[in-house]
């Protein structure tokens, strides 16, 4: 089956978030919004229950991937999960973590093996996965231990926050800032730069990527007044990218990189570390963004926020980055995505 004919596996994320209802209202707005064909992988016990819970009346099928496209139009298609979801919106239980992970590992198996498009993956709380034994500091890191458990080849994960107005990638992730300097190093601004550059090429159609790069101290380090980091590890990862031909420049101040005259320079911006990144693509785009993981085998999207389980049952919570993930994993599963 062509892989435009194959719709895209879509995880519950963490049951008590509010994964279930947005990927109810994702499928309720298919047709206004454009939303490709999905399954859902959850318990469709909790996914009926949590649409009675929050108002909304929605059609659910239990299906397998085969059947899921075809059914679309019509009901929710909901892939039954074996290991049971406790329904407790907004507040977590350890004994959810086998049937998150178990969404993710069958969500990659479907895209490998030929029944799912693309991976699409509604948000997880990381405390209840660690405490449930998860040894993964988040999604990105377990996705690419599933790519290197299939390929054999050792996968290095990128994270890039997606906007219509803004690409940002940050080279360390999900690390207390106090241990950033301590982590950045040459080798890994060039390996992210380096693959952000070709899958912006490959996935998303741009010849010759711009890819700009922040200082990690105010000013980039003004010379070496305030740090030392600028000019000893990241101006020489830029030099070694130039000399592999990438359009790469900085290191530039990151108070000055993100307004719309600066933005028109590149196309995506490597930034030091997580908020760097994520704060100006939040900002310019919240609904809009989407979490892309480059560096993979197969796509990935993801919405840009969290579980949110201040309003998980409420009925208040917005598929706007959902459906976003959702579109965009389309285009990229098809090489359809174009620059913007």
């Amino acid at each position: 089956m062509a892989s435009s004919s194959l719709p895209l596996a879509l995880t519950s994320g963490d049951p008590s978030g509010i994964g279930p209802e947005i990927a109810v209202a994702a499928w309720r707005q298919r047709e206004a919004a454009g939303v490709p064909p999905f399954y859902l992988l959850a318990c469709p016990k909790l996914i009926a229950a949590r649409a009675r819970a929050v108002g909304v009346d929605v059609a659910i099928v239990e299906t397998d991937p085969a059947g899921a496209a075809q059914a679309f139009a019509e009901a929710l298609p909901v892939v039954p999960l074996t290991a049971p979801f406790i329904d407790t919106p907004g507040q977590t239980d350890t004994a959810n973590a086998a049937g998150i992970i178990e969404a993710i590992d069958r969500a990659v198996a479907d895209t490998f093996e030929g029944r799912a498009a693309a991976v699409v993956t509604c948000p997880i709380a990381k405390k209840p996965l660690y405490d449930a034994g998860f040894r993964f500091p988040g999604h990105t890191e377990y996705l690419a231990h599933l790519a290197t458990e299939r390929t054999g080849v050792d996968t290095t994960p990128v994270m890039m926050l997606a906007g219509p107005e803004l690409r940002a990638v940050p080279v360390t992730i999900h690390i207390a800032l106090a241990e950033v300097p301590k982590a950045l190093t040459t080798e890994a601004i060039v390996e992210t730069a380096r693959i952000t550059a070709r899958d912006l090429s490959a996935r998303f159609g741009i010849s010759r990527p711009r890819i700009a790069v922040s200082g990690l101290n105010p000013h980039a380090g003004e010379g070496g007044a305030m740090g030392h980091e600028d000019e000893r590890i990241i101006r020489p990862a830029i030099a070694a990218l130039k000399a592999e031909g990438i359009d790469a420049f900085g290191p530039l101040p990151a108070d000055t990189m993100f307004h719309a005259r600066a933005r028109a320079g590149y196309d995506a911006a490597i930034c030091m570390y997580h908020d760097q990144a994520l704060i100006p693509a939040k900002a310019l785009a919240f609904d809009e963004t989407v979490n892309v993981t480059l560096g993979l085998p197969f796509v990935r999207t993801s919405p840009d926020h969290g579980t949110a389980f201040d309003i998980s049952g409420k009925g208040i919570a917005r598929p706007d980055s959902l459906i976003a993930a959702l579109k965009l994993a389309r285009l990229l599963a098809d090489g359809e995505a174009k620059a913007s």
